[in-house]
């Protein structure tokens, strides 16, 4: 996937991120289930792209759906979805909108009262902000989420 124009330098982001969270957001690569820190975490707040800090998820809509990856029923803001036909599988990925970081995929079998996807996401594409630092951090608007 190729850069877009609010993608920080890669020579900046190896010097950034960790290993793990480069070659997840940059080169599609996949955490080990259950290695995750946000896979069995359950604060109340959001989740953003760890390359931009733009806002993905909230923690409203997250669930344990015993896949080893946080999981999500939507996004709160628009994603990049592209078919995905590596590893021999028939996917969605998913990647955030500004940055064009790999986040992970989006699949069919979530809750259907939830509207039936789960956003299967890596914890290394992510920084959660807690809702008592929304507004501190620039993400104030979000705290209405949870009133």
């Amino acid at each position: 996937m190729s850069a877009t124009k609010n993608t920080p330098d890669q020579d900046e982001l190896k010097k950034r991120l960790t290993p793990e969270q480069y070659a997840v957001t940059q080169e599609a690569a996949t955490e080990r289930a259950f290695t995750g820190k946000y896979d069995d975490f359950y604060k109340e707040g959001i989740y953003v792209d760890v390359v931009s800090g733009e806002p993905l998820f909230s923690s409203l809509d997250k669930y344990d759906a015993g896949c080893g990856w946080p999981s999500f029923t939507h996004p709160i803001a628009k994603l990049q979805e592209h078919r995905d036909q590596s590893w021999g599988m028939e996917r969605t990925e998913v990647r955030s909108k500004q940055a064009g970081s790999h986040l992970g995929h989006v699949f069919t079998d979530g809750p259907i009262a939830e509207g039936g996807l789960r956003y299967c996401i890596n914890s290394a594409a992510l920084r959660f902000v807690p809702v008592s630092e929304l507004e501190k951090a620039g993400y104030g608007r979000y705290a209405t989420l949870f009133e």
